[in-house]
Order: structure tokens, then C-alpha cells, then sequence
């Protein structure tokens, strides 16, 4: 049992039982979708705290945008200049420090500083801005190449099931779908949208 992709797809097809069925596809897209959309999801309950940075661009006069990293979901803080110690009477104090604004460009998101950084913040605190953001979590090939821990495994599982029965649900427009028990053709479980917000309440109650 590992965070692999190909050992938790094999978990979340186990647990779906025969509604895995419904889900079968070439080279188990279906499955890994889910897994993917339960590990976007993740960060609302296991949030993933990293840190990035860029070079402040010298001799600004208007605000200059930074592209953000590929699996940004929001911004932090910052941690350039925060703590620089300078007293408001000193002579070099750098003034009011500028707020990351996030805002979206052609390139993809990105930070814009308002108002611009001036020479004298450039002097005092430097010109490599770095910052913390909540990135997204990731599914590797490989257990090294996937951000979700390893005791949050039944967490992932957990939403990727309420995915499934989301999915199934939209299915149901035009295809009914009943997971029945064999004998009395009952339903067992419930109906795919009622599971789903089960399920779904059930992963937002673990917040951390």
C-alpha cells in the first residue's frame, strides 16, 4: 500500500465495488480523474503550505506583475521585508510595504505589488521577494512524486468516492443509476447525489 497513482487507483476501484464498472476505462483515466479532482479538493481540509519567490524588477514606476507557480491556489503572506527591524524614525526605514495583489494575465496568475516597490525597499530589504502560498496537492507515478501523506490515504480515498457518486449523479439525468441489492432490487446505498453529499460531509468534517 502506497501514495502511487497505479496501488490508489486500485484502492478506489476496491471501494466503489460494482459502481467501479460504470467507471471503466482505457488505461483507468476515469479513476485517475477522480484522484485528481479529490486531491484539488484536498487542500480545504490538509492544506499544503509552500514558499516561492522572484526577483523584484529595479527602477520601478508602475506596478510590475510575477507569474505564479503552476499549482498555486492561494496567496499567504508575504515574508519579504516582514520582520526588517527598522525603526519608523531611522532614516533608511523603507516605509509602507507594498500588498501582493493576485490577478490574472495571458501567461496564467500572477502577483502584482501595489504600490509599486521603491529604490529605497529595493536597497533595504533586497530585491528576492519571497512569500507563502497554499499549493495544490499532487498524484504522482511514483509515492515520492505525490504531496499527499501517507496517513491522509483514506482522506484522498474518501473524496475521490464522493467524486464518483458526484459524477454518477449527473449521469442519472438520463440514465438512472441504483446501487440495489441483488435479491430485492431495493435501494441499498441510496441515490448517487445523496451519497455524495454524505461522503462530501464526511471529508469536510476532518479539517484540521
Amino acid at each position: 500500500m502506497t501514495m502511487a497513482r497505479a496501488d490508489l487507483v486500485a484502492d478506489l476501484k476496491a471501494s466503489l465495488h460494482d459502481a467501479a464498472e460504470i467507471f471503466a476505462s482505457q488505461d483507468d483515466a476515469a479513476f485517475v480523474r477522480l484522484l485528481d479532482a479529490a486531491a484539488s479538493d484536498l487542500v480545504r481540509v490538509r492544506p499544503r503550505m509552500r514558499y516561492a519567490g522572484f526577483d523584484l524588477a529595479a527602477d520601478q514606476i508602475e506596478p510590475s506583475t510575477y507569474l505564479l507557480p503552476a499549482d498555486f491556489c492561494q496567496f499567504h503572506s508575504p515574508t519579504w521585508g516582514v520582520h526588517h527591524g527598522i525603526q519608523v524614525w531611522e532614516a533608511h526605514y523603507p516605509g509602507r510595504l507594498p500588498q501582493a495583489i493576485v490577478v490574472d494575465t495571458d501567461q496564467g496568475k500572477a502577483i502584482t505589488l501595489i504600490p509599486a516597490v521603491t529604490p529605497c525597499q529595493l536597497q533595504q530589504l533586497g530585491r528576492n521577494y519571497r512569500y507563502r502560498y497554499f499549493g495544490r496537492h499532487e498524484i504522482g507515478d511514483t509515492a515520492a512524486g505525490t504531496s499527499v501523506a501517507l496517513a491522509d490515504r483514506g482522506l484522498l480515498l474518501l473524496r475521490a468516492q464522493a467524486e464518483a457518486m458526484r459524477e454518477l449523479a449527473m449521469r442519472n439525468i438520463f440514465k438512472p443509476v441504483a446501487l440495489r441489492d441483488g435479491m430485492s432490487q431495493a435501494p441499498r446505498n441510496g441515490t448517487p447525489a445523496a451519497l455524495y453529499q454524505v461522503l462530501l460531509d464526511e471529508f469536510l468534517g476532518c479539517r484540521t
